[in-house]
């Protein structure tokens, strides 16, 4: 979860993302951070990727994703959390790396003079370019969409 300025204050951003990938594949803005934000991220993720039971969902230890709201949407989808250990950084180093990558080539540059202003940029930049335009060292220089592809038909 990430913090971006407006003029009208702040906006929240939720993201998960596909390990495999790198693909965005949930997320949520809203002003306020609450628990809703992060069960809508999840709730977008298994609508876009239907996943099979028995996924493993990476997840730190904040409140957020311990609560029974949340535990009971990801065994709804047979999905169970596997946790990280208490102050291990490596643990969601793909995860900082997408809100960094966000910052600097998206917020930081830019003064939204609303959070809807924010919310078009933010939309643009994860579904328009980086899901389907950006190349990641990572993935050989293929886009997230790229991969996705090659992995749905193998």
């Amino acid at each position: 979860m990430t913090f971006i300025r407006t003029r009208e204050g702040w906006l929240h951003l939720a993201v998960l993302l596909d390990l495999h990938s790198r693909r965005v594949v949930g997320w949520a803005m809203d002003q306020p951070p609450g628990q809703v934000l992060h069960l809508e991220a999840l709730q977008m993720a298994f609508a876009r990727c239907q996943p099979a039971p028995g996924l493993i969902h990476h997840i730190d230890r904040g409140p957020r994703y311990n609560t029974p709201a949340y535990r009971d949407l990801l065994q709804s989808h047979g999905a169970r959390s596997g946790m990280n250990v208490r102050k291990v950084p490596q643990d969601t180093a793909v995860a900082e790396s997408f809100i960094s990558t966000l910052k600097n080539e998206l917020i930081h540059h830019r003064d939204f003079s609303s959070r809807d202003a924010a919310r078009c940029a933010i939309f643009d930049h994860i579904e328009l370019f980086y899901n389907c335009k950006r190349i990641h060292q990572t993935l050989g220089y293929r886009t997230p969409g790229q991969i996705g592809r090659e992995w749905r038909s193998a």
